[in-house]
């Protein structure tokens, strides 16, 4: 089999906008701000998307859904990864798993990890245990660890099927 990994990163701050929810793999966190962006900022989404582009070497998110278009304001990120995955998965590989740190002081993800993972999982057509995402905070370190937005690691372990 021939295997290959992507690695993906991201970061958007909180957002000053009335009513823009936080969502984070493709799940709404009820009761924080959302993130600022020309999409729906889904932070981890878009992390994802890139590790998804980078193992195939196919370019990376700027260029697939470019902050210059209209055409994604406000999108939603969730529909932009099955749009990867159907690509992806057209070219012939297949997620073996996925990983992934989310870095904020908050809100606590710990009660939302559980739904997050699934609905990744059911995005990238893959069963829950292959979906990995934990939550840290940056001990107060720098403009993360002040509160001031989110950042994500991700990594991704392909194979060509």
């Amino acid at each position: 089999m021939n295997f290959r990994v992507g690695f993906g990163y991201d970061s958007h701050i909180f957002s000053n906008q009335e009513n823009r929810p936080l969502k984070l793999g493709g799940v709404v966190i009820p009761g924080s701000k959302g993130l600022k962006g020309h999409s729906d900022a889904d932070v981890l989404i878009h992390a994802l998307i890139d590790a998804l582009l980078g193992a195939v070497c196919d370019g990376n998110i700027g260029e697939k859904f470019p902050d210059s278009s209209a055409a994604w304001k406000d999108a939603d990120s969730a529909k932009m990864l099955e749009s990867v995955v159907c690509d992806f998965k057209s070219k012939g590989y297949g997620l073996v798993n996925m990983d992934a740190t989310v870095i904020c002081e908050h809100p606590r993800l710990s009660p939302h990890i559980h739904a997050i993972r699934e609905t990744l999982a059911q995005i990238l057509g893959v069963t829950e245990d292959c979906v990995s995402v934990k939550g840290k905070t940056n001990e107060k370190m720098d403009d993360v660890g002040a509160g001031m937005g989110i950042e994500v690691h991700c990594i991704v372990l392909v194979k060509k099927i």
